[in-house]
């Protein structure tokens, strides 16, 4: 399996070296030249398989340079340091099913995925004798996954940029209480967008990128998405099959692009399980009306209680975007040229009719969502988080009848007990993995939202 970027400007290479060049040195997102596609066979053989080793024959289609005992190791540690047997267990309530994707160490979606790129870059560090300064920018929770991905490894400094005062107060203390030698957490003064930005200018200087081995974690790390892809594969198999439905629909709240992006492979990994990807925004609906209307158009950002969606530029959009091209690299790097000069794009009727083709979407107010937690809760009992509430709004105003439908949890609502309060009047019931937190000490450093102050802190600690 080899890997091409979205801009067509750098020669095909291997899975390991896509996740340690992160961002293409074209400035584009590297995908695999082809995406796989498994039989029924197959499908049946994968039914009843446990999570890790679903994880090794579904990332065994993808990665092809790591020997199958090592790819196991790497799986089983990574996955051991989740709270629940099934890693990602389904908790049918009502009437949809909620994926519970925060049984990680940080309680959060991003564990998923940055439990296993940690021991990657650990294994592949370990066996070249480099070194590897991470960088890369949070919404919330990809940060404290990240950070606790890597937290202690050698070879290994990480350096994270959160939007200052942007996130929940427990998503700040899960990031700065670590103080472990080789991580370094970056308050800017602005949005999350400012920092993404940042971040890829950073990744462009190619000069500045080699001389510290920069790597990224961030869902421009194919590694990131390709792990998300088998908890999609996970939940259909449980819900589909003899006696059970044909297909499973799906909704997803997000913000970058790369968690319903790592949906979209999975159904054309497994078309005829997975059906319908709804795709869920709040207020800062870019990606719906991206679907809705074909227009991409960068607005103001909002703050909101789902911080983490808190976004108006999606990293990952340009994966998709390739495709929605027909694979065609030119018109992908001429597309993203033109919006990084005006913050627009507009998509003609046909390109509007395949993308509608691809996904539903359904945006949330602050009310909604906040209404959502309400009446989830009183019909069910079960709380939901912010981000997850605004999936489920998505998900059951474009349920179809007779389809089952999952919803992705993303995070443990205690992390945004604030808004979970407001809205049943309760604080939500707090993990013994986060009860300690305010009391821990801290360390962050304020900086404003500039390139180059950024680039002078990152040199005085690098590796």
């Amino acid at each position: 399996m080899k890997y091409i970027s979205t801009r067509g400007q750098i020669a095909p290479i291997s899975f390991t070296e896509a996740v340690m060049m992160g961002l293409a040195t074209d400035g584009g997102l590297l995908l695999p030249e082809k995406l796989p596609m498994v039989d029924s066979a197959t499908v049946a053989a994968w039914r009843n398989l446990a999570y890790p080793e679903l994880a090794c024959a579904v990332l065994s289609l993808f990665i092809d340079d790591i020997p199958p005992a090592d790819l196991k190791e790497l799986v089983h540690r990574s996955y051991s340091a989740f709270n629940h047997p099934e890693v990602t267990p389904l908790n049918q309530q009502g009437d949809c099913h909620i994926l519970e994707l925060f049984h990680g160490p940080t309680l959060a979606f991003k564990d998923v995925a940055l439990q296993l790129l940690g021991n990657l870059f650990e294994y592949l560090l370990r066996k070249s004798g480099g070194r590897m300064n991470i960088l890369g920018a949070t919404s919330g929770d990809t940060g404290s996954a990240a950070i606790y991905g890597v937290r202690g490894k050698e070879r290994i400094n990480i350096f994270i940029l959160h939007p200052y005062k942007r996130v929940s107060p427990i998503q700040e203390l899960q990031m700065t209480t670590v103080t472990d030698a080789n991580v370094f957490n970056m308050a800017v003064r602005g949005t999350f967008d400012d920092g993404q930005a940042i971040v890829k200018q950073i990744f462009n200087d190619l000069p500045f990128k080699e001389k510290h081995q920069l790597g990224a974690i961030n869902s421009i790390n194919w590694a990131r998405i390709v792990a998300q892809v088998v908890y999609y594969v996970y939940a259909a198999l449980k819900l589909t099959g003899e006696g059970r439905a044909a297909t499973v629909d799906f909704a997803v709240p997000t913000g970058n692009f790369g968690d319903i992006f790592a949906g979209y492979v999975a159904r054309h990994l497994m078309p005829g399980e997975i059906g319908q990807l709804i795709l869920a925004t709040n207020e800062n609906n870019l990606l719906t009306r991206f679907v809705l209307d074909g227009d991409y158009s960068v607005g103001k950002v909002a703050v909101t209680s789902s911080p983490s969606m808190d976004i108006q530029v999606a990293s990952n959009f340009e994966r998709y975007l390739y495709y929605l091209n027909g694979q065609s690299a030119e018109r992908t790097r001429a597309d993203m040229e033109r919006f990084a000069a005006s913050g627009s794009l507009h998509f003609d009727v046909a390109a509007q009719a395949r993308i509608r083709a691809d996904f539903a979407s359904q945006s949330a107010s602050e009310a909604e969502t906040l209404a959502t937690i309400r009446d989830f809760y009183q019909a069910t009992g079960y709380v939901l988080d912010p981000h997850t509430a605004v999936g489920v709004h998505a998900g059951l105003a474009c349920r179809r009848s007779g389809v089952p439908l999952v919803c992705l949890a993303t995070a443990h609502p205690a992390k945004f007990g604030e808004a979970v309060k407001r809205a049943i009047g309760r604080d939500p019931e707090m993990p013994a993995s986060l009860a300690g937190l305010a009391g821990k000490p801290t360390r962050c450093e304020v900086l404003d939202a500039a390139v180059a102050t950024v680039k002078t802190f990152v040199e005085g600690h690098a590796l």
